[in-house]
């Protein structure tokens, strides 16, 4: 969304803003932080350097917590699924049911074409062998990023699916590390969190920042910045509808931008 022209006709709370006000709000502008950049580098420096202390180190420093142990036992995985509300168990299990159909609809087929006498062009898909999933938590948990990062990982095949979150998506390693020093991990490698293939996920500006200094070295999905969400409704939408959209995509960062 760009900036914001005259003709523009605000309704609602938008209308008792004054221009400054809404431009605050709506101006949306690429920025670089020289400073994030700075610090995501010497995050993966340090975690290439010294492995799993240095993930503890910035436990301790970001996160306020003492790890006495990086990775999470399976098992601890499975007893918080268990311990959800019904209702929510089924909703995640009704989820991760439509992102399996929908990912395995998705699935590239084996071709093969004999273009001449016994000349044979093909072309034949094989999974990668370990992905790493990075899930946010710093201001809300996405039980939702957990499952659309493991289960088209897990329909396509990869064997090795490291998370930092779960069990009902077919994680196969958790580890209790987050920010900048997961994707280094991940990245590279440590003596407890192996070296992933690919490093799928969302996350902040320090986690977006070091999957693309680390995508030279190890495939990611895409670089992802704020949510930006323009729902246009007649009198016909229905309101708790464009509610949930919009709360979905405002929860993702500070700095997301959602109108209605």
């Amino acid at each position: 969304m760009s900036s914001i022209s005259s003709p523009v006709r605000f309704t609602g709370p938008l209308a008792r803003l004054d221009r400054s006000e809404r431009a605050v709000l709506l101006q949306r502008e690429v920025r670089s932080d020289g400073a994030v950049v700075d610090s995501v580098r010497a995050v993966i420096a340090a975690v290439r350097q010294d492995g799993d202390a240095a993930l503890r180190t910035f436990a301790r420093r970001f996160d306020r917590v003492e790890l006495a142990d990086l990775q999470v036992p399976l098992a601890a995985a499975r007893a918080a699924f268990e311990r959800l509300p019904p209702a929510l168990a089924k909703a995640l299990q009704r989820s991760a049911r439509n992102l399996a159909r929908v990912a395995a609809a998705g699935l590239p087929r084996a071709q093969s074409l004999e273009v001449e006498p016994g000349v044979v062009v093909g072309r034949t898909p094989e999974p990668l062998a370990r992905i790493g999933v990075y899930a946010p938590g710093g201001s809300a948990a996405y039980a939702s990023s957990v499952l659309m990062g493991l289960v088209p990982a897990q329909v396509a095949g990869c064997s090795e699916r490291v998370l930092a979150a779960a069990w009902l998506g077919g994680a196969t390693s958790v580890f209790a590390v987050g920010g900048a020093g997961a994707i280094a991990a991940m990245a590279y490698g440590t003596a407890t969190v192996p070296r992933c293939d690919r490093i799928v996920g969302p996350g902040n500006a320090y986690v977006a920042t070091a999957k693309q200094l680390v995508a030279g070295d190890v495939g990611i999905d895409a670089p992802a910045g704020p949510s930006e969400l323009l729902v246009v409704a007649d009198a016909s939408g229905e309101p708790a509808a464009i509610a949930r959209e919009l709360l979905a995509q405002a929860e993702h960062d500070p700095d997301a931008c959602c109108v209605a």
